[in-house]
């Protein structure tokens, strides 16, 4: 790490996982290198190595930042509202994470390979985020649904999550894509990210 002001060394992170975001806007995973990374942040490629060791690092600093952003998201959902029906919450859920694609989108990526490539401390900042995103939304089961017991809060967690992954290949779909299943004579309903996700909650809730 090159020396410099805490503040220096966290601008230039930032600025280097801003432009890696920038590209996964058009590009995919696969495509993006430090070579891209490094041609639209304001200092030289090489550089970039005395922050990230590869380009799997930068993807798990903005996965980390993502969850993050997910997580005040929840919180802001829990301190706005004194209660909420399971139509009320699942509708809050969906569109709280219908303003994340990025979210779904590297969740639905190969994670092994992401943090096999990645030092452990950014694997770390990363498993920190993500555990403190599962107690954002227990934190608003505890508020909104005080009569689930622990088990059924555990069943959400355990259900909910794991569907996060899947969410953005099943709702952002190339004509591409389509064509196939269509020539395949699939009978598939392609839904929003909102409809998959309200759905989804409003069923594990079965609030009458």
């Amino acid at each position: 790490m090159p020396k410099g002001s805490p503040e220096l060394t966290n601008a230039r992170k930032e600025e280097i996982v801003n432009a890696c975001e920038k590209l996964y806007h058009t590009m995919s995973f696969k495509e993006i290198t430090i070579k891209e990374i490094g041609e639209v942040t304001s200092f030289t490629r090489t550089s970039i190595y005395n922050y990230f060791h590869t380009k799997e690092e930068i993807f798990l600093a903005l996965l980390t930042r993502e969850y993050e952003y997910w997580i005040a998201d929840l919180k802001a959902i829990r301190e706005k509202y004194e209660s909420l029906t399971a139509d009320g919450f699942a509708d809050k859920m969906a569109r709280s994470l219908e303003n994340r694609p990025q979210l779904l989108k590297i969740l639905s990526m190969n994670h092994y390979d992401m943090e096999e490539n990645s030092r452990i401390e950014y694997l770390t900042a990363m498993k920190v985020a993500y555990g403190s995103s599962i107690k954002a939304v227990n934190h608003c089961l505890d508020k909104f649904f005080p009569y689930m017991t622990d088990k059924e809060k555990q069943n959400f967690i355990y259900v909910f999550f794991p569907f996060m992954f899947g969410i953005y290949p099943y709702t952002v779909v190339t004509e591409k894509q389509r064509e196939a299943m269509e020539g395949a004579r699939v009978d598939y309903v392609f839904m929003s990210i909102y409809e998959l996700i309200y759905d989804c909650i409003r069923n594990l809730l079965k609030e009458e």
